[in-house]
Formats: structure tokens, C-alpha cells, sequence
């Protein structure tokens, strides 16, 4: 039932912010520094930022409802928020970049990656 729930959370934070960032990808400018200087850019923050994380919560809703996808959909948040965890960290190190969005990202990465490692099975 755990499982089930951290599926059904990790669907709530990542498929409504793919559908927002997708649909309004100039706002990360504001949220995280992150500008768009052209079509081409606009199409890259619509794909990494929107439909990234558009299939993040997709993959997760499947794990949420059906139990078979429930190993692949913690398997698969453990790989990509532990390696954003890691690159965002490193990167933190590297540029001096932190920030609130980066404090805020840092934790619920950690806890993604915390509650997957849990619920491995």
C-alpha cells in the first residue's frame, strides 16, 4: 500500500509541473534562471522540462494503478531523481548555484531517492 502512495504522490509533483512547464516554459526564467533565447530553446524547455516529466508522471500513474508497473516505475525514479540529485549537487559545488528552487529541487529529489530506495523491491 506504501508503494501505491509514494506512485500516486510522485504522479501529483511530476506530471502537473511537465504539463506547466510545457505549456508555459517562460516561466522558468522566473522560477529557476533558466531563459529561453529562441523557437529552438522554447521546443528544448517544452521537452526536457514538460514532456520529461509529463512521462515521469505518466509511468508513475501506471505504477500507482497496476501493480506489474510498480517495480519499473521505482526503479525508474530511483535512476533519473538520483541522477538529478547527484548532478544538481555537484553542480551546486561547481557554479555556486544554490538558490531556493535548488534547496527546494534538493529535497524532493532527496526524498524521492530515499522512498525509492525503500520501496525497491
Amino acid at each position: 500500500m506504501g508503494v501505491r502512495i509514494f506512485l500516486a504522490l510522485s504522479t501529483a509533483a511530476w506530471l502537473p509541473y511537465g504539463l506547466y512547464c510545457f505549456l508555459a516554459p517562460e516561466t522558468l526564467k522566473i522560477a529557476a534562471g533558466v531563459g529561453v533565447d529562441g523557437p529552438t530553446g522554447t521546443t528544448e524547455i517544452r521537452a526536457m522540462y514538460g514532456g520529461l516529466q509529463i512521462g515521469i508522471g505518466v509511468l508513475c500513474a501506471l505504477g500507482a494503478w497496476k501493480p506489474t508497473w510498480r517495480p519499473t516505475a521505482v526503479r525508474t525514479l530511483l535512476l533519473l531523481v538520483g541522477g538529478l540529485l547527484a548532478t544538481r549537487a555537484i553542480g551546486v559545488l561547481l557554479d555556486g548555484s544554490f538558490s531556493t528552487y535548488t534547496l527546494l529541487a534538493l529535497i524532493f529529489e532527496g526524498a524521492t531517492v530515499a522512498a525509492a530506495v525503500y520501496f525497491l523491491e
